[in-house]
């Protein structure tokens, strides 16, 4: 068996974490881990994954469920479009009749890439395939001092061929070797070679890693610079009067598509005297006091600066199209962008 590959499993029996969704071979459960830890932390992921399996235990309950009662259940998470994906696919798998067992029809369903695809395969089904992902490609990267940059064509192929190579020798020593191998490198690069301060000097690894042989860890993995960060403004305005307040949905083709967020201007930064003449709200200076200023909150390839206000009119205001009023007390039933649940957070203070 390759060192590398024979180290690395007898790492993960020592090591390995302990986490719910590795207790089982149910695809269901696999998937939805799979899915919720798409850039998301294992601590913070691990909450929502046994909510979502104590809510709906099956996909088939899952499927029957509305789309905005899976947007709130994954409010707080970020990168809405996984889990409006993840509704979509797990109708796909009604529909199929049972979970897909091959790596073309796990692919097939909405929002499972190569990546996703051999992990659930290869931990339910057993599939010979390989993860790579950003913890595979530190891991190789260092190990092996490969620079060719990660986000590049020739990238992808040298590192999904490498991490295959380096699979297929588990297979013949483990009885379900390309999940254990899978989930072995991946917990390694989460809990031994970490994107920052790794922990080379216990690395059982250490004197074959080419990185740390030539005081390089830190250069790897290489990535060329691409997207330019953009930055959009926008201003909050929560409507309170008798007991209610204005959302709108966010529509398709945007950021947080499908979530509810109260009265938006967006564009450049507004002012309270400008406010007290735009025609769509026809603001009082008296009644609208603002809660905070300049919040920075920041998406890929975005930086979002936002102001929030809490506006209390003596009457009832029109609304532009596409918003409408609903009771306060009913505002946690509808999910809420995180830039919005800082808005309500800081009408508390």
């Amino acid at each position: 068996m390759n060192e590398f590959t024979l180290i690395l499993l007898e790492w993960f029996r020592e090591n390995g974490r302990d986490l719910p969704w590795r207790q089982t071979k149910d695809p269901y459960a696999i998937w939805l881990s799979e899915i919720i830890l798409q850039q998301t932390q294992v601590k913070q992921g691990w909450a929502y994954w046994e909510r979502f399996m104590h809510r709906w235990p099956t996909v088939d309950q899952l499927a029957e469920a509305s789309e905005d009662e899976v947007l709130r259940e994954w409010q707080g998470l970020g990168y809405y479009s996984r889990a409006r994906n993840l509704h979509v696919a797990a109708k796909q798998v009604v529909t199929m009749g049972q979970f897909p067992n091959t790596l073309e029809g796990i692919k097939s369903l909405k929002g499972v890439g190569d990546y996703t695809a051999a992990a659930i395969g290869s931990i339910a089904f057993d599939l010979p395939a390989a993860v790579v992902d950003g913890n595979v490609y530190r891991v190789l990267s260092r190990h092996y001092g490969i620079s060719t940059p990660i986000n590049t064509t020739e990238g992808k192929k040298e590192f999904a061929l490498l991490a295959q190579n380096l699979l297929l020798p588990a297979l013949d020593r483990e009885k379900q070797g390309a999940g254990l191998y899978n989930q072995a490198i991946m917990d390694f690069g989460a809990i031994q070679c970490t994107p920052s301060s790794p922990d080379c000097v216990n690395c059982p690894l250490m004197e074959t890693c080419v990185a740390f042989r030539e005081g390089r860890v830190a250069q790897f993995p290489v990535k060329l610079k691409t997207l330019k960060v953009r930055e959009r403004r926008l201003t909050y305005i929560y409507v309170r009067y008798q007991g209610e307040t204005a959302i709108r949905r966010r529509g398709e083709g945007d950021i947080w598509q499908g979530l509810y967020e109260p009265l938006l201007i967006e564009g450049e930064e507004w002012t309270m005297d400008r406010w007290a003449t735009h025609h769509h709200y026809q603001l009082s200076i008296h009644n609208c006091r603002q809660l905070r200023q300049n919040v920075k909150h920041v998406l890929t390839h975005r930086i979002l600066w936002a102001d929030f206000y809490l506006w209390e009119p003596d009457e009832r205001p029109e609304l532009p199209r596409d918003y409408f009023w609903i009771k306060e007390s009913e505002l946690d039933d509808y999910g809420k962008p995180r830039l919005v649940e800082k808005l309500l957070e800081s009408m508390k203070l």
